[in-house]
């Protein structure tokens, strides 16, 4: 869903940064909806990724359409929202933004969520200008994770590196121990581009660690022919394989590996290659396929047994199949919609219960707290982990759980698995401090938090 083809988003990014600088910070129009919360969503719909993009927005506006309709709003402040059709592109992601970056009809903006990592990274700079958070949900620019440096941009929940820890923690623990990681090999399997080598510095700092073989092999996009690749695998004989695929590269991994003889239940897909349109088209070669997930699939959480009542039930819900309700990129759109909502609930706590500005969504974000309490009382217990933000850091969790496709639908096989966040904080250190030194950057005192 979210991944950074960057040769085709520098020119963009160069020529938003030409006029960058005259851009004023965001205010709001009054209007007839001054009263209310507007949430922009810069969706999809169209395009090549359009079939995980219906799902995703489904979830956001059956979450939406429950606050309102259910819970009378946020602490009784209603949300409204418009769509903006991106087509996953850097150019119309831009104009999306603009479009909405002052509100709707008086509504006001609190966060933005790009919902790509071309236009993510175009509205980097942006975002300080505008006083407009950025939240960029398990994909984005790792170093943002430091706040020091980006004060405006969020990668919450999980970053590429923790996700590349999670998955060595979790062989480890398969494996007996992290001792039992001296001698073994683990093949990434990667996407060849800026998202697909984001978790090449981390794993080298890991193998170091822990003593294990890294093997990297990359895969060229669109990635339809992979013979080439898994004959390596197999000629390497890995242990386990981290697949981190993207779109149609995925199923033809999957079915390839199959092909040259390694066992799906030794392949564990990133949080990019972990959804139904990603092991259905593979058929049974799919089945014991394991990945990794900030919001696993399923429909026995809580907050599906409300939706189901007053939203599915009831005909309201956004689905046009209403079988893909629970399913992972349906669920990506609840935890959206959860942390849009939070931002606003937790900010009107210090602000009073009326709508959130974006400075005040900032403020918000690098204060947000979830523990099982609030995840309880929202619903959303056991599928969202526990998350603490602070001024330095914008992730606040580092987890992921791990399913295992059984031929027709995801099963948990784990608890939270937690990255090793004091390991990776230098690696992430030393790129926010170069990005800093590049765009001549003070970085923020934020104390010791």
């Amino acid at each position: 869903m979210f991944r950074t083809f960057v040769r085709s988003t520098i020119a963009v990014v160069v020529s938003a940064f030409m006029f960058a600088g005259v851009v004023q910070a965001a205010d709001t129009t009054p209007g007839p909806d001054s009263g209310k919360q507007f949430f922009p969503i810069a969706s999809y719909r169209v395009g090549p990724y359009a079939a995980s993009g219906a799902s995703i927005w489904a979830g956001r506006i059956d979450y939406y359409r429950y606050i309102n309709e259910v819970e009378g709003g946020i602490n009784g402040v209603p949300i409204v929202w418009q769509e903006c059709e991106t087509e996953w592109t850097a150019e119309k992601g831009i104009e999306c933004y603009e479009r909405f970056k002052r509100g709707l009809n008086g509504a006001p903006v609190s966060a933005y969520f790009p919902n790509g990592a071309p236009a993510a990274y175009a509205l980097s700079d942006r975002a300080a200008v505008d006083k407009i958070p950025l939240v960029t949900l398990a994909y984005g620019r790792t170093e943002a994770t430091d706040g020091r440096v980006f004060p405006y941009i969020f990668p919450v929940m999980v970053t590429f590196y923790s996700e590349a820890s999670a998955v060595v923690n979790y062989i480890a623990e398969k494996e007996g121990g992290f001792d039992k990681l001296k001698g073994k090999k683990i093949a990434t399997v990667y996407h060849d581009s800026a998202y697909g080598r984001e978790t090449l510095d981390p794993l080298a700092l890991l193998a170091e660690k822990y003593g294990f073989e890294n093997i990297q092999i990359p895969v060229a996009d669109p990635g339809s022919e992979q013979s080439s690749q898994w004959r390596q695998v197999r000629e390497k004989k890995p242990d386990w394989v981290f697949l981190r695929t993207w779109g149609v590269s995925t199923p033809v991994a999957i079915k390839t590996a199959q092909r040259f003889g390694f066992p799906a239940d030794h392949i564990i897909g990133d949080v990019w290659a972990s959804s139904e349109e990603d092991v259905i088209p593979a058929g049974d070669a799919a089945k014991g396929y394991l990945a990794l997930t900030p919001y696993p699939a399923g429909a026995d959480f809580e907050i599906h047994k409300r939706l189901k009542q007053h939203i599915i039930d009831t005909g309201k819900s956004d689905l046009r199949d209403t079988k893909a309700f629970g399913s992972v990129y349906y669920n990506s759109g609840l935890v959206d919609a959860l942390i849009s909502v939070e931002i606003v609930r937790q900010a009107q706590a210090k602000f009073g219960n009326r709508p959130i500005t974006g400075e005040e969504g900032q403020w918000a974000l690098e204060h947000l707290k979830l523990d099982d309490a609030a995840l309880d009382k929202a619903g959303f217990l056991g599928l969202v982990q526990n998350l603490q933000l602070t001024p330095a850091d914008h992730e606040g969790g580092g987890a992921v759980r791990v399913q295992q496709w059984s031929g027709s639908n995801w099963n948990l096989v784990s608890d939270w698995v937690q990255a090793d966040r004091q390991t990776l904080r230098p690696l992430i250190d030393a790129k926010s401090a170069a990005y800093a030194k590049e765009h001549g950057i003070t970085p923020r005192d934020v104390g010791t938090n």
